[in-house]
């Protein structure tokens, strides 16, 4: 029993040196890895320090030139005059003169009503008004020879008038059975086929004139405030079509109108540009871009790809001549293809980074080169005039 005491006591004390050791040990290395990583750190740095003095980053400057911008907006394309046809009579359609997508000629005949019935609507009143025409000229006869009052040879002259009357409504009618075109243009698609009874105002088809075409479109508040601010009244604005095969439609149109009532739920107001249309390429419901070109003079443009973006806010890196490297927010004027319009933050003075955003951030000191702005430009997929 006592053997087996001093075992276990000689375990135990076995184990509180093997731990004071271990603790020991890490008591000493712990400071050493410490330094370890401190001393890394500072080699990384260090590295990367001389990588930026070994790179030569590219720079260039904002430059200040004339040129446009092209604005697009989604239009909806009707044609100049587009109505409905409707029968003025109700009877069954004896024949159809045209067809479907048909260019037709004011006063051409389209359809046919059945006119029997109206036909002998027009017999009837030719015979009523003969037949009154003998009363007035009897009366009248017997009126001179003061056989018959003056108010006698006034009523025949009445129903005489009035049977022309019938005469005129009826042969009205008898010309509605025969449904003409108001103006030329295309006919549309047929609601009705040969021998339908036809109810009075039913509706046939569809006529188009598409000589000229206009294109309706909106504009949101703001741009329509800038626009009334900065363009002065009978002022005539050229704008483009991109149709919706994304080709530029060969005939260009004019700004005209705008709508009266701005759209409460969307903020828009339509203006309406109009378009010759010589070669009937644009139909009556067709859907596309408006092209809209704007100038700019004197504009301060920079390169897209000098930019980065950080929470919606635009920045660039400007270069000082020492080579220091300091973030700075621009604000857009506008966009175009590869290039930003600046409105302000940048003057023609300062050099931005051109290349190399990722690898370098603020209080960096950077070997750089500059490039001619001119140069950078025409180096971009970009049209500017």
């Amino acid at each position: 029993m006592i053997y087996r005491f001093q075992s276990i006591y000689t375990y135990f004390a076995n184990y509180q040196v093997q731990f004071l050791q271990i603790k020991n040990f890490k008591m000493r290395v712990l400071p050493i890895l410490i330094c370890a990583t401190v001393l890394f750190i500072s080699s990384c740095k260090h590295d990367e320090h001389e990588k930026h003095e070994e790179q030569t980053f590219q720079l260039t400057s904002p430059i200040r030139m004339d040129t446009s911008i092209t604005s697009e907006y989604v239009c909806q394309i009707h044609s100049i005059q587009h109505i409905e046809i409707r029968s003025q009579e109700r009877g069954y359609l004896q024949n159809i003169y045209v067809n479907e997508g048909q260019y037709i000629k004011e006063g051409q005949l389209l359809f046919q009503i059945m006119p029997k019935i109206y036909d002998a609507e027009v017999a009837r009143a030719k015979a009523e008004v003969s037949l009154a025409q003998i009363e007035y000229l009897n009366t009248k006869a017997l009126a001179d020879s003061e056989v018959v009052s003056l108010n006698e040879l006034a009523m025949a002259e009445a129903k005489l008038n009035k049977a022309k009357a019938e005469l005129s409504l009826a042969q009205a009618h008898q010309e509605f059975t025969q449904i003409r075109a108001p103006f030329s243009g295309i006919i549309d698609r047929f609601h009705v086929r040969k021998g339908s009874l036809i109810e009075e105002g039913e509706l046939l088809t569809e006529l188009s004139d598409n000589s000229k075409m206009w294109a309706y479109f909106n504009v949101p508040e703001a741009e329509y405030l800038d626009f009334r601010e900065h363009t002065k009244k009978d002022t005539i604005i050229d704008v483009n079509l991109l149709m919706a095969n994304n080709k530029v439609f060969d005939q260009g149109g004019q700004f005209e109108t705008i709508e009266a009532d701005f759209n409460p739920e969307t903020g828009n107001i339509a203006f309406r540009a109009t378009f010759p249309n010589p070669n009937n390429l644009l139909r009556h419901g067709e859907t596309g871009n408006i092209l809209w070109k704007t100038k700019l003079n004197n504009a301060l443009l920079i390169p897209q790809k000098a930019t980065f973006e950080i929470l919606d806010k635009i920045y660039v890196f400007v270069v000082s001549e020492d080579g220091k490297v300091e973030s700075r927010q621009v604000f857009i004027e506008a966009e175009m293809p590869h290039l930003f319009v600046i409105k302000e933050g940048l003057t023609t003075e300062d050099q931005i980074l051109l290349e190399g955003l990722r690898k370098v951030r603020n209080n960096d000191i950077v070997k750089y080169e500059h490039l001619d702005p001119k140069s950078v430009i025409n180096q971009l997929d970009l049209y500017a005039e």
